[in-house]
Parts: C-alpha cells; sequence; structure tokens
C-alpha cells in the first residue's frame, strides 16, 4: 500500500543533503540514530556551505564526518562520549548541551530554542503498514521531527527492530525523503568493559541494598556489569527494570531468570528503556523482543514516573566527590568529558519512590597521564568543574571501602562519612582540608 509513496521519496545521500543550507539548524539522531551515509554525503559539501549546526549526542563510531569540518559546522553533543572527547583536541567548533534529559520532549513541542531545519535519522527498515521502526534510540527523536521542516531517514537493514512502549516508530507520511544505507552498516557494537577489582568489590556493595522486587535501574560500564552479572549469579527473584539506557547488563539479568518484572508497580513483565548501546549480543536481544519496552524519554526519566516504582534502585557513576557530598559526574576542570545525561532525574526519582534508593558510585582512586595514583575523592573542585548532583540531592555514595548515606548530615558529618570512603593513603591529607575548610571536629576518628 505504501510502496508507491516509498518508491516516490526514496533519494540517494547526495540527493537527500541538498535540502541543508548554510545557517541551518541540523539535528542528527541520537545513539545509533546517527546516519552514516548522509553525514558523509553532508561532508562532501563542507566547502560551500558554512555555519551550519550540528546538534546530537552520544557520537559513536564512526567518526561523524561534519566534526571534522569545523569551518563549515559547529558540532554541538547533549552527552559527550570517548570520541566527542577525541574530536575536540582537534575541533574548536565542539559543543556541550547542558539539559534536564527528561523534559526535552516538552521543551521541543513547547518550540523552545532555535528553529530546527532539517533532521536526518537512522531507522529500520519500513514495515507493511508505512512505519519506520526507530530501533534503538526513541529518546527525543519524534518531538524532533514535529520541529523539522524536512525529516530525512536513512534506512539501515541491522537495527534491530524495538518494540514499544510508545513513539518508538515513525510513519512515512510524516517523512520528506527516504535514503538507503549500505548493507555493510552495522549499529556500533561497544566492547564489553570488564570491571576492576575495585568494581567488583563496589558492585558486592550494592548487592547487599538489592532485595527480591527491587526495580533497578543501571549505567554503562565495568561495574554496572559487574553488578548484572552478581545478580544474575544471586538467588535474588523477581526484579523489575526501568532505565535511561538498556545495557547488557540486562541481558544477563533477564536471561538468567532474575529479572522477569513479574512484581512491578506498572510496566509489569518487560524493561522500560529510552536508548540502548551495547555488544551485537545485545542488540539481538532486542530485535522484536516484548520483554523489553522503548519510550520517549519524558516516560522513563521523569522523576514523576520513576518513583510510582516501589523499591526503586538507582545506580550511577561519578568522576569525583568533594568533602561537601557535591557530585562531580561529567567534567575534569574545564574539559568536559560526558553529561549529566538522566543522572539527575534518577537520583531524585529514586529517592521519592517508597523504599527506593540512590547509589552514586565511584572507585576512591585513578592514574593519571603520569601512572600517578589519585583520589577522586579531593578537598573542593577545581575551577571550572562541575556538580552534577548538589549535596543534598545525594542519598548514598558508595566506594570500594564502604557506603555512607548523605541525608540529614551536617556538613561536618559530612566530611567525615565521605572521608571514610576515601584511599587510606590520601585521607590524611583530607582530614587538613577539612579542618582548613572549617568543617572538621577535633572529636572526629575516621573509622
Amino acid at each position: 500500500m505504501f510502496e508507491k509513496e516509498y518508491s516516490n521519496k526514496l533519494v540517494k545521500a547526495e540527493e537527500a543533503v541538498k535540502v541543508v543550507k548554510s545557517g541551518d539548524l541540523l539535528d542528527y539522531g541520537f545513539f545509533n540514530g546517527k546516519p552514516g551515509v548522509c553525514d558523509q554525503a553532508l561532508r562532501a559539501r563542507a566547502d560551500e556551505l558554512e555555519n551550519v549546526m550540528v546538534f546530537t549526542a552520544v557520537s559513536l563510531p564512526p567518526v561523524p564526518g561534519v566534526a571534522t569540518a569545523p569551518k563549515s559546522f559547529t558540532y554541538h553533543d547533549f552527552q559527550f562520549s570517548k570520541l566527542t572527547r577525541l574530536l575536540t583536541l582537534e575541533n574548536p567548533n565542539i559543543y556541550y548541551v547542558p539539559i534536564l534529559y527528561h523534559i526535552a520532549p516538552s521543551l521541543l513541542r513547547q518550540g523552545a530554542g532555535p528553529e530546527r531545519n532539517v533532521g536526518i535519522y537512522q531507522v529500520c527498515p519500513m514495515d507493511e503498514k508505512g512505519w519506520f521502526n526507530l530501533g534503538p534510540q526513541n529518546s527525543e527523536t519524534l518531538a524532533k521531527m514535529e520541529r523539522n521542516t524536512v525529516v530525512i531517514v536513512e534506512v539501515n537493514n541491522n537495527l534491530p527492530v524495538c518494540l514499544g512502549g510508545s513513539e518508538e516508530a515513525v510513519h512515512i507520511s510524516r517523512v520528506d525523503y527516504v535514503v538507503q544505507a549500505p548493507d555493510d552498516q552495522m549499529p556500533y557494537a561497544a566492547p564489553e568493559i570488564q570491571p576492576n577489582a575495585e568494581e567488583r568489590m563496589i558492585a558486592g556493595r550494592l548487592l547487599e541494598h538489592i532485595t527480591d522486587g527491587s526495580v533497578i535501574q543501571l549505567g554503562i560500564g565495568g561495574m554496572p556489569n559487574a553488578v548484572g552479572k552478581m545478580i544474575a549469579e544471586s538467588d535474588l527473584k523477581n526484579l523489575g527494570g526501568h532505565t535511561e539506557m538498556f545495557v547488557d547488563a540486562y541481558v544477563d539479568m533477564i536471561e538468567a531468570g532474575r529479572m522477569n518484572g513479574a512484581k512491578k508497580t506498572f510496566d509489569r513483565y518487560r524493561v522500560a528503556y529510552t536508548f540502548a548501546i551495547g555488544s551485537q549480543r545485545l542488540y539481538d536481544f532486542m530485535h522484536n523482543n516484548p520483554a523489553i519496552a522503548s519510550y520517549p524519554v519524558e516516560y522513563t526519566n521523569d522523576p514523576r514516573v520513576i518513583c510510582r516504582h516501589e523499591n526503586f534502585v538507582s545506580i550511577n557513576n561519578a568522576v569525583q566527590l568533594d568533602l561537601y557530598s557535591q557530585v562531580n559526574a561529567e567534567s575534569n576542570g574545564y574539559q568536559q568529558i560526558s553529561g549529566n545525561g538522566g543522572m539527575w532525574d534518577f537520583v531524585l526519582g529514586s529517592q521519592w519512590s517508597p523504599g527506593g534508593k540512590s547509589f552514586i558510585c565511584l572507585t576512591s582512586t585513578y592514574k593519571d597521564h603520569n601512572g600517578q595514583r589519585r583520589s577522586r575523592i579531593v578537598p573542593t573542585f577545581e575551577p571550572g568543574s562541575i556538580t552534577t548532583i548538589p549535596r543534598q540531592m545525594v542519598d548514598y555514595l558508595v566506594t570500594e571501602y564502604g557506603v555512607e548515606r548523605m541525608h540529614g548530615l551536617p556538613t561536618w558529618w559530612r566530611a567525615e562519612a565521605v572521608i571514610n570512603l576515601a584511599h587510606p593513603d590520601f585521607r590524611e591529607d583530607l582530614i587538613r582540608a577539612a579542618e582548613k575548610q572549617g568543617i572538621w571536629r577535633q572529636s572526629n576518628k575516621i573509622a
């Protein structure tokens, strides 16, 4: 029924991107929704374009062509990836976009921000009803398409079809151009990050706070992977999942029978999520799988939705922690290294949940470029560092040395609790700093 309309809109990438003009604001799909052949076709037009603003999030390999032509394109990323950080070393025209993730769709639909001329998105092949599934990146895609003057979809036969939920697909009637990606254009398969010894210790401490029927949110990295594997090997049962990011750890928990969603307050028997990044095993698991449900971010990340679950457990990573219990999860001084993502949303929503808990985790130390060990727990943040989570919102803090709860603690008590989480080699220096900052009592003793 829709084959003729599809045929009429099917063009080469070079033809589709001719609609982009100098001065345009251009949306790229987020995550694995970033276009491939259209991006390269647009990069080939760099000499004839200027001041084109590109907006995307979590730039995944391959390198986006437009980010390599700073004289023509200004590149904006809502959540820096490792690739984005590397690109900033050579391109001064790359900028971070801070936002409360869960309100992005409503802001777009309210008309906030500049006009958005063109949007280019990777999608799954059209079905017999004329719908293109968005694959593993729902996020705020349909809200952006509503603002785009021109919508281009790049059809990738290798994306998993991800069931909803809601807003997980776009109809051909809302699409202006269709471009076919080559058969070898694959979604980015992230290498599995093996947890180190400290991350496994942190995961073990977290496991003590997860009970039968808990609803769990995880991020990416070695520590969440360790949590998922430990849960898969535990005797926990009837766990649920509700998360921003669907990762391989959920596959471990679901396939082991630990996470079935049977006790969830709503969305029973399935994990709600808004995007996914992981291995090919993850994408194969997601394809047409009713155990998971793709939703827009205004649903998965809204604290008012999160808190409707009972016993919600939110687990997030941080970069730095100071003696006031402020959390930096996104920067190294003036250098943006990731972003706030949905951390604020889940830290708050989990604490509103009946029986819910928020855990912010970090290893106590790291090694710098010279191989020297440094503390992630510092007296105060360096100038330019970002406070992602303010101290009044912090619930539980976790390192390999313990778990400390911050709620209700005055500044001196917080300082003592935070120092308890530091590596022993740095504790005396932190005590002296706390004394200098006036947040240490003479009677304080470190356990």
